[in-house]
């Protein structure tokens, strides 16, 4: 029997319609969302103007800070520090990547961590390591609602998470040992991938490698997430290309029981859960 989609659209449109009743309900208070953009790389700009149109449709005040490419990291500091004192920003986004001659590090440590909305600064970092109230990381949020969706007794159930970035691998592995699930961290040095996969009741594969995890290396009954988002050349339309993700969509679907799909999973999550994030950050301000 196919696996059931999980649709991330259609649960993204709740979630944003959810925090829009929310903001209406606090009144006098306008959550403010400073998204700062280096350089003109094209996916930036169309994540950019994505996260702005879906906070103003949410009631959140949004604005874009541009700094050209070669802007040095001094300048961008001097922007994150209006910011952080500007009391109608309740949350700062800086894009990643960032043009070579910026240290990332020293950018994320530069924002107020209470206004850290994509939760990658150290402070937050440590929150969630202790499970203590923070920011956690946008993506890894959307994931675990979309796991709940698909299942909502995570107690005792085992997990794998492929990949270790700061950004979605390591916080990902926090959310679902704080759900009581048993994790498994697995990584590009990890012996016998597949065999670590077969053993998952919930995969999570966040490598950034165009259908790397076949069909079989799914457990059945299994609940799949693919973060990935990769642009290939479509064969079926030479000359132009499309969005897969890390997961070999069609027959890992004839084993799981629920999987995302890439596009429309896991990417409208993220941007659900960064709105979410600026509401609590503003609520948290007064």
């Amino acid at each position: 029997m196919p696996a059931r989609i999980i649709d991330g659209t259609a649960i993204a449109k709740r979630l944003r319609q959810e925090i829009a009743a929310q903001i209406i309900d606090t009144k006098h208070l306008t959550p403010g969302l400073a998204v700062v953009l280096v350089g003109e790389d094209p996916a930036s700009q169309v994540y950019v103007r994505n996260k702005a149109r879906a906070a103003e449709e949410s009631g959140i005040k949004s604005w874009t800070n541009r700094l050209p490419a070669d802007a040095p990291q001094d300048e961008l500091l001097d922007v994150i520090a209006v910011l952080n004192n500007d009391p109608a920003v309740h949350g700062i986004l800086v894009q990643l990547p960032l043009p070579k001659q910026i240290d990332t590090q020293t950018i994320i440590a530069a924002v107020d961590p209470a206004k850290d909305v994509d939760g990658f600064h150290p402070i937050n970092a440590g929150k969630l390591a202790l499970g203590l109230p923070g920011f956690a990381p946008c993506t890894p949020q959307g994931c675990m609602i979309l796991i709940r969706e698909a299942l909502s007794d995570l107690k005792g159930k085992k997990a794998l998470v492929l990949g270790r970035s700061n950004i979605v691998g390591k916080p990902m592995m926090q959310l679902l040992l704080q759900a009581d699930c048993t994790v498994t961290v697995a990584h590009s040095k990890t012996k016998d991938l597949a065999a670590e996969c077969r053993e998952a009741d919930i995969l999570v594969a966040a490598i950034g490698k165009p259908a790397f995890v076949k069909g079989d290396w799914v457990k059945p009954g299994a609940i799949v997430i693919d973060v990935g988002i990769n642009r290939i050349d479509d064969k079926d339309h030479p000359g132009k290309t499309k969005l897969i993700g890390d997961v070999d969509f069609a027959p890992a679907s004839d084993r799981a029981a629920a999987i995302t799909p890439v596009p429309g999973g896991v990417g409208p999550m993220t941007i659900a859960c960064l709105l979410g994030n600026t509401l609590t950050a503003a609520t948290r301000s007064r």
